[in-house]
């Protein structure tokens, strides 16, 4: 049996802290064979998806969504043009747009990825129709490494994040992800930390340094069962493992929304859209699925 396409979160209430892992596996492969991409952008586009899990799954699947966007900073320009990836109750969607004439290799600094730019991570909350939106400079060598930039500016909460991507013995890309954060407390009986940091450090200490031993092979292996990837890492502690969340790929274009748009053209602007056969074509971009319109 596999693992993959599934999120566990956890609680290690005598360390004041709290994690998420995920593996994504035939989900990743759906949205990625929307593409043609070379192996450096699928692996630069299969951990901002397990990072849109990772952060998206804290929510309720009432509460929003969660978009992680990157792109160059105004007059940069690097081989990648834009990378997007969003979740919303369970289901991920995500593409990257490059340069093809210019030459993206594997190791190269996210500066050199993109130019410079920024990581815009945004949430979108359905029941208040209220938008939050971080910011934080694209720096470091990983995708990874930006996300805690992230945290320690946005949350300023200690926080480890692991991403990773590749193929395994099948060929099939894997994608993993690990993130785990230093909380006050443990609510007493509950699941819930409390999001004021402590002041003693020692057991953040303690869960870094065994959070650090964590590999790629291990997060991407879909051999290894999350709940035993956990007690590798922390059989030494009491870990709360919480209900698992189920992941698959899940395009929103709908014919009916996109009509809705074109609709809100004039007459004027849609006759610039439409081809020689007066038909308006739209495509989109997460899962390359054309939609022809006569409107």
């Amino acid at each position: 049996m596999t693992d993959s396409d599934r999120l566990l979160g956890f609680l290690i209430p005598a360390r004041s802290a709290r994690g998420r892992v995920v593996r994504l596996g035939p989900a990743l492969e759906a949205i990625l064979s929307a593409h043609a991409y070379a192996e450096t952008p699928a692996r630069l586009l299969a951990q901002a998806l397990a990072l849109a899990a990772l952060m998206g799954a804290i929510l309720r699947p009432d509460e929003g969504q969660v978009t992680i966007q990157a792109q160059p900073a105004a007059g940069r320009e690097g081989p990648v043009r834009l990378l997007v990836a969003d979740y919303l109750a369970g289901a991920l969607r995500g593409y990257v747009a490059v340069d093809p004439d210019r030459r993206l290799a594997e190791g190269d600094s996210l500066d050199q990825v993109f130019g410079g730019g920024h990581l815009v991570i945004t949430l979108d909350q359905c029941v208040s129709a209220e938008r939050y939106q971080g910011i934080v400079a694209l720096e470091g060598d990983s995708l990874a490494a930006a996300a805690q930039g992230y945290f320690a500016s946005s949350e300023q909460v200690p926080t480890l994040v692991r991403l990773a991507a590749g193929r395994g013995a099948n060929g099939r890309m894997c994608a993993g992800g690990f993130i785990v954060q230093h909380l006050a407390r443990a609510e007493a009986g509950g699941t819930r930390l409390g999001l004021e940091v402590d002041g003693d450090h020692s057991d953040w200490a303690h869960v870094a340094a065994l959070a650090g031993t964590l590999s790629d092979s291990e997060l991407i292996d879909p051999a290894l069962p999350l709940e035993t990837l956990l007690w590798r890492l922390f059989h030494e502690e009491e870990v709360r493992v919480l209900a698992p969340v189920r992941l698959s790929r899940g395009c929103r274009c709908s014919e009916a929304y996109i009509r809705s748009v074109l609709l809100r053209f004039s007459e004027g602007e849609r006759a610039h859209m439409r081809d020689e056969d007066g038909r308006i074509s739209v495509d989109c971009e997460f899962c390359s699925k054309r939609f022809l319109f006569e409107v």
